[in-house]
């Protein structure tokens, strides 16, 4: 497999010509809905094609197998020419790459209840836990069910993947809110009343796990947060229940910020049993145009996470969407929430080749919309498998999808060539 960047006058045809593939093969793993129209700049996943490498300045065997997930014996045997000397390489050397495999994670994947039929089935042949968001939490402790949340629980035990109940400080049409936290966390009598009503409904729905999602917690409670789930964890082990957490991207202790003051990465990893690092929104919705989840600012909250809390915890967060902005951007404005495919779809309407940015590893575009201009980054193979990487060379436990309620088929497709899930 290989991924391949569109060039002018290609056609899936040729590509698939050039490379011994099938166009079938080439328009089932990218969710092509039109096989005659692919764009300049595009990528697309070449399946079964055989993956070759130019040796640059300071290349060795060991770094190559380091860098594709690969061994340096099995290099060799595809490469006979450097079997005898497998320490000279010359650069302008083409090589020969095995498939590569990066090992086994877990993969998290948030749903809202009103997921499609066809995405969830989609989504839960790929997964060990679904998350289901959310239920609400009050300050004194009571717990807001969701009403529809009976289909998916019952698609996931059904496909042999662990459904996990949601539990988040939201405030209807207020989004995350500050004030709820403080008071539940300030409050040890709604803290038990909370996390018993969460253990009856688990069992009356068939919950398997209970994921944290308190977001915008003051530095006032951030010792009452680790209280909070050092009793958390009690409540849901004595049960058989898993723990999880939602936390933001942080790069350094005490970092300054209301979304990042109230987490304390040792206490989120001691413990939680998995924990979903919120690597997106760097580009947000309210904000100036930019790539949702630049690997280089991915790479900083990593390193930072890995050196606080055990790796093999730390589930890496992934989005699952792209944000259309229109330019030149103005504070107060909100940019529109785009599909993966769909930004594609978007680009191929306006007759606009897709660019890539090789610091953020994201793919984007402009284009004009009557007199409007608009800048949309979104995801595509090269940026999923440029985040696939980092899992592999932190080793961490997996990664999580915020959400998997939209198709995006090439990162399916890449899950499935370069890991293996672990179901059980």
């Amino acid at each position: 497999m290989i991924i391949y960047t569109v060039r002018p006058g290609d056609s899936v045809f040729s590509v698939a010509k050039a490379h011994g593939v099938t166009p079938a093969a080439i328009v089932s793993a990218n969710g092509l809905q039109n096989a005659d129209l692919i764009l300049v700049g595009q990528s697309l996943i070449l399946p079964g094609a055989a993956s070759i490498y130019t040796v640059q300045a300071g290349d060795t065997l060991y770094k190559l197998a380091q860098r594709f997930g690969t061994t340096i014996k099995a290099l060799a045997a595809l490469n006979p020419q450097v079997a005898a000397n497998p320490d000279l390489l010359h650069i302008g050397q083409v090589l020969r790459l095995p498939k590569a495999h990066f090992g086994s994670i877990v993969v998290n994947g948030y749903c809202y209840p009103t997921i499609r039929e066809e995405a969830l089935a989609d989504a839960l042949k790929r997964l060990r836990f679904l998350s289901v968001f959310a239920c609400g939490v009050s300050a004194e402790g009571a717990l807001t069910p969701m009403a529809n949340d009976a289909r998916a629980i019952a698609a996931a035990k059904a496909a042999g993947v662990r459904p996990h109940m949601v539990i988040a400080n939201l405030e209807e049409g207020k989004g995350f809110d500050s004030a709820t936290v403080r008071a539940l966390l300030e409050n040890p009598a709604a803290q038990d009343r909370l996390l018993q009503s969460c253990v009856s409904l688990m069992k009356e729905k068939g919950y398997t796990g209970l994921d944290v999602d308190f977001e915008y917690v003051p530095a006032a409670v951030r010792e009452n947060l680790n209280c909070f789930l050092a009793k958390a964890r009690a409540w849901m082990h004595d049960e058989g229940f898993l723990l999880t957490s939602a936390v933001p991207p942080l790069t350094a202790d005490n970092q300054a910020g209301l979304l990042f003051e109230g987490f304390d990465f040792r206490a989120q990893g001691k413990y939680n049993d998995y924990v979903t690092l919120m690597t997106y929104e760097w580009g947000y919705q309210g904000g100036p145009p930019g790539p949702v989840a630049p690997v280089n600012e991915v790479r900083r909250a990593l390193e930072y996470a890995v050196s606080r809390m055990p790796a093999e915890k730390i589930l890496m967060g992934i989005p699952n969407y792209g944000y259309d902005w229109k330019i030149p951007w103005q504070e107060g404005t909100s940019a529109t929430v785009v599909q993966n495919p769909g930004a594609i779809a978007i680009a191929a309407r306006h007759g606009v080749d897709i660019q890539f940015d090789e610091k953020a590893q994201t793919p984007w575009f402009r284009y004009m919309d009557g007199t409007q201009r608009h800048e949309v980054w979104f995801e595509d193979a090269r940026s999923i498998r440029a985040k696939f990487e980092l899992v592999r060379e932190f080793g961490l436990g997996g990664v999580s999808y915020w959400t998997v309620n939209h198709p995006f088929p090439q990162n399916w497709t890449l899950l499935e060539e370069l890991f293996e899930v672990k179901r059980v």
